[in-house]
């Protein structure tokens, strides 16, 4: 069976040239995690000849006070993907379905075979989740129903009246996850907060991560709100000791200072609107994004881009024959990768 899953290709490194080498590869943030929380880090890392708190009591408490929710209703893993696989396999028998839009998160097929779980893909439309064709793409066999919002890669939203209209025609007995990893960069006032959405609908799960706007990403921490039965089968099936004791301090710690880490965020917020617009002016179509990513729908000359972007000594990720997602970075990364977009012939 393994020799039938695809792997998962994480974002590659930059090679430098000229001394500039920028990686908008992977949807991170280009800022490190804030002093206080580095201080926290360093603390933590004197006790790590000591496991870590396999139930993360700490964290979920820190958690469930964020978000005003209980804390049998919160479940946490390695990075929101480990949450995930945590999720699949609990809720999945083989030939169960899975169910999400495509082009989306490109983890998705590998944790449905693994369970040997059948992925029932529906195609975007304009670039985003089309929940009609969804609705109806539901069968008795549908366990679980995936809504990256916004999605990965197109950075697209599904907005409230639209998801409330979806989540009435699912099944009871069917779970909903909506996957939210950049949820912290939404800036459309229209679009719903999944924690808002499941506190009266048991088959609706939340997951959220640590590693995009919290600066977290290589200490691997996400988490799962969903009611007491769903997080109490995510907690069943996390290997022990998943969550590492650093990462769960920098966690709480990042929560502790998140006011001064949002403000991080809305730099990398007008960074988009700066990128975007300076994309669409130079003659591109950029899909209306609200993560810290924008989308390029490059078709046959996917992979000429992202050549000509290495040669620059820029990474982003390509998906062959579709397109190119680029993730928003510091100003100067941004502004070495407009000009490779600028200079391109084949704009999107």
């Amino acid at each position: 069976m393994l020799a039938t899953v695809p792997a998962y290709k994480p974002g590659k490194a930059p090679s430098a040239v000229l001394g500039q080498a920028h990686k908008l590869s992977s949807n991170e943030s280009p800022y490190g995690p804030l002093p206080s929380v580095v201080e926290v880090i360093a603390e933590a890392a004197s006790g790590v000849n000591r496991y870590p708190d396999n139930g993360a009591e700490a964290l979920i408490g820190a958690i469930a006070e964020r978000f005003d929710v209980p804390a049998e209703h919160v479940a946490v893993g390695c990075g929101s993907v480990g949450v995930l696989k945590q999720l699949m396999e609990a809720a999945h028998d083989p030939g169960d379905e899975v169910l999400y839009a495509w082009r989306s998160f490109e983890a998705y097929p590998p944790l449905a075979d693994l369970v040997s779980a059948r992925s029932v893909r529906v195609p975007l439309s304009e670039e985003t989740h089309d929940l009609a064709a969804m609705a109806k793409a539901i069968t008795p066999r549908t366990r679980l129903i995936l809504v990256c919002n916004p999605n990965n890669p197109t950075g697209t939203v599904v907005r409230e009246q639209e998801l409330v209209n979806f989540l009435d025609q699912v099944p009871g007995d069917c779970l909903v996850v909506l996957d939210e990893a950049y949820r912290e960069y939404i800036r459309d006032p229209q679009v719903p907060d999944g924690t808002d959405l499941y506190r009266d609908r048991p088959n609706v799960a939340v997951l959220r991560t640590f590693s995009k706007a919290y600066g977290l990403a290589g200490l691997r921490v996400g988490f799962l709100i969903g009611h007491e039965q769903v997080a109490e089968a995510v907690r069943k099936t996390m290997l022990p000791f998943t969550v590492n004791s650093v990462a769960q301090a920098a966690a709480i710690a990042s929560l502790n200072a998140e006011n001064e880490l949002l403000d991080r965020v809305e730099t990398v917020v007008k960074e988009r609107h700066r990128v975007s617009e300076a994309l669409k002016a130079d003659g591109w179509t950029v899909p209306v994004t609200e993560a810290n990513f924008v989308w390029l729908r490059l078709g046959d000359h996917t992979i000429d881009f992202a050549q000509a972007c290495d040669a620059a000594g820029i990474s982003v990720r390509p998906f062959a024959g579709e397109g190119a997602r680029v993730s928003i970075g510091t100003e100067a990364a941004n502004d070495a990768f407009l000009a490779v977009a600028s200079a391109f012939p084949h704009k999107a």
